[in-house]
């Protein structure tokens, strides 16, 4: 009898523990626009994003792709090129490119320039890895930007 309650208080702590394997996936939030032209008929932005990590440990955000809108309108798509580590229970800011012809920006660009805010949403996919796991999830984040600043 004695032995039956040791293992099950040693199962139980196992358990309680394997509570921190599990994954809660990282939020991004797009923070600023960056833009410079670089033709006629292209604009490159620079996305600044918030990527937070709620878990108790490390992960490393091995691939990302996204989509993002403006004013509910697509302007573009891009990945980020490089693994990037986003330590735990933080918040890491990063950057990636997006390139957008000035055509998918018709809707944006007097928004933009009169320094209103400017509703916006990325979505797409991010594979991120624990030293337990690999773990590709979808996400989807709208908000808005504050151009004043």
């Amino acid at each position: 009898m004695r032995s039956k309650i040791l293992v099950l208080l040693a199962l139980s702590i196992c358990l309680m523990s394997c509570t921190n394997w599990i994954l809660d996936n990282p939020s991004f939030t797009l923070r600023r626009v960056s833009l410079s032209p670089i033709s006629f008929t292209e604009i490159n932005l620079l996305l600044d994003l918030d990527v937070q990590n709620p878990n108790h440990f490390d992960l490393k955000l091995k691939s990302f792709e996204y989509t993002v809108y403006l004013k509910n309108e697509e302007i573009g798509n891009g990945h980020l090129g490089k693994e990037l580590l986003i330590p735990s229970s933080s918040t890491t800011q990063i950057q990636v490119p997006l390139v957008a012809k000035f055509k998918d920006l018709s809707g944006s660009i007097k928004t933009i320039f009169t320094g209103n805010d400017l509703p916006y949403k990325i979505e797409g996919t991010a594979d991120v890895s624990t030293v337990l796991r690999n773990h590709k999830f979808t996400f989807s984040k709208e908000g808005h930007i504050n151009l004043k600043n």
